[in-house]
Formats: C-alpha cells, structure tokens, sequence
C-alpha cells in the first residue's frame, strides 16, 4: 500500500492538528498521503481533492470520526474498492472501532500485512414510482427506512418477498437492514442483534399497529418490496439515516442485496462481543 486517503469528519475541531501529526508520520513511511481538500489546504506533505474523489484513488483508506462518517464514506464512488481503516475519534462505535490513540500502531501492523479484514454486506434500494417517472437508486451501508412524517398518520405498506406477498403493515413505517445495520434504528426498534457476517436482511417493523407483526429475517438473495398503499403524503425512504427522498402514494421501494461491499480493517485490540459489551453496557448495573 503506497497511496493512502484520509477523510476525516470536518467538524471535529482536533481535525487539523490530527492531519498535521499524522500526515507527516505517513509520510516517513514512503505512503503518498491524499487529503481532503477543505482540510488539507496549506498541509505539507499530501495533495487535496475533493472529498468523494479520494476513495477511488486510494489503496488505503483511514476515516476518522464516529459511524456516521464512516456510512456516508461507504457510499462514496471506489469505497468497495479500498481497505477501509475507521478510527472513532469520541467514544468507541459500532463501525468505528478503533480508538485515535491505537491508529499509528494499527498502521504500523497494516504496513507489516499483519491484519485482516470484515467484509460487509450492502443494499441497493430502488424508488419505483406510481407516475412511471424515472426510478431513484441508492446503496446502503445500514438500513433504508420509510416512514412517516412527523403529523403524518399511521402508514400502510404492502409487502412482498419475491413476488410472494407478505402482509400489509399498518404501521409508523418499516427498516429494512443489513447485519451491520442492526445494531442501529433497527435495535432500537426491536429488531436482533445479528453478527455482521452473517448473509441477511432484516425487516423490522416501526411501532406496528398490530404487535404480532415483529421482525423477519430473510436470506440476503431475496428482493424486498414495498408499495405506498395509504394516502398519506408525508412519507419518505431514507438511506443510512443521511440521505432521503418522499415518497408518493403507489410509490414501490425495491430492496435487495447490493453488489457492493466494502472491507473494514478488524481491530487487534478487541472483537466484536467486547464492542457490543462496551456499547450496550453489558453487566452493568
């Protein structure tokens, strides 16, 4: 590895001296160092470019922030394509399990070849809609969740599973998840904690109007679809929580496992039981 990108979340306001302690130590270890520009400008020692530009032109990838850094990374042109090292620079995340005070050391084990990779799974989520206008798709790292607005009432959606029809949901709306994506909106709204590797989709319901509609977990070759059957017009599909469009009644999300995946860089310091334990505050009392 010879080229490496960083993206670091520009509101943090350590974000320069970080840069300026880390890309001349990259740099000592003959790595071409490749910056955000908005950051990078005046830095010694690396070139600037656009942020969404970097991935594509890395061979490694070091994201510096929380998780939600790193979901809007994973969406970015070339991600799939690159080792991606997230470093969390508050408290430990999910994704970002690597603390700033372990980076150099993990680096120094990277350049070694001493590290090994978590593959995850994305979706693809197509908007279809009613008026045969030009259908919107989007990749997640996360989960793609339509629901209602805020003054909006209760939603219907008519689910399919591969042309098989499931149900029709009365409900606040419905997250659609991959196993990393568990452990976010889906968790909170009563969906499992499934292992990131596992090959699945999870479909978990939002405050359902009738409670035995719990979450479903299905295989990852399957095509989810669900149709706006409810008049409302405040409803939207958002994608990692990041980006999102509204949605109109007849409106169909299709979602389905993604080409893509990208390859998080494990943490030696713990696995992935210890950062549920820490997260969730596991034998607390």
């Amino acid at each position: 590895m010879k080229t490496v990108g960083i993206i670091i979340k520009q509101s943090y306001r350590a974000a320069p001296s970080i840069l300026a302690d880390l890309v001349p130590w990259l740099t000592t270890k003959g790595m071409t160092v490749l910056v955000d520009h908005e950051l990078g400008t005046g830095l010694k020692g690396c070139s600037t470019h656009q942020r969404e530009h970097i991935p594509h032109r890395s061979q490694l990838l070091i994201v510096l922030g929380g998780d939600g850094t790193l979901l809007s990374v994973a969406r970015m042109p070339g991600a799939e394509s690159v080792p991606i090292l997230a470093v969390n620079l508050g408290g430990l995340g999910f994704l970002t399990e690597i603390r700033i005070d372990e980076l150099k050391q993990v680096i120094e084990k990277i350049l070694a070849g001493n590290y090994a990779l978590d593959e995850r799974m994305m979706l693809e989520a197509t908007l279809v809609h009613a008026d045969q206008s030009a259908p919107a798709t989007f990749c997640a790292l996360n989960d793609v969740v339509i629901n209602k607005g805020a003054l909006a009432r209760i939603i219907d959606l008519e689910l399919q599973v591969n042309d098989s029809y499931v149900t029709t949901l009365k409900a606040d709306g419905l997250i659609i998840s991959t196993p990393t994506g568990s452990t976010g909106y889906s968790l909170s709204a009563g969906g499992p904690i499934i292992y990131p590797s596992l090959k699945l989709i999870i479909l978990t319901p939002i405050c359902p109007h009738t409670l035995t509609n719990r979450p479903i977990i299905i295989p990852d070759d399957r095509v989810v679809k669900a149709t706006l059957r409810s008049g409302s017009e405040d409803v939207f599909v958002t994608i990692d929580g990041q980006a999102g469009i509204r949605i109109a009644p007849g409106d169909s999300v299709m979602v389905q496992k993604s080409p893509k995946r990208i390859s998080l860089i494990k943490t030696p310091f713990r696995n992935y039981f210890e950062v549920l334990k820490q997260k969730l505050k596991w034998g607390e009392r």
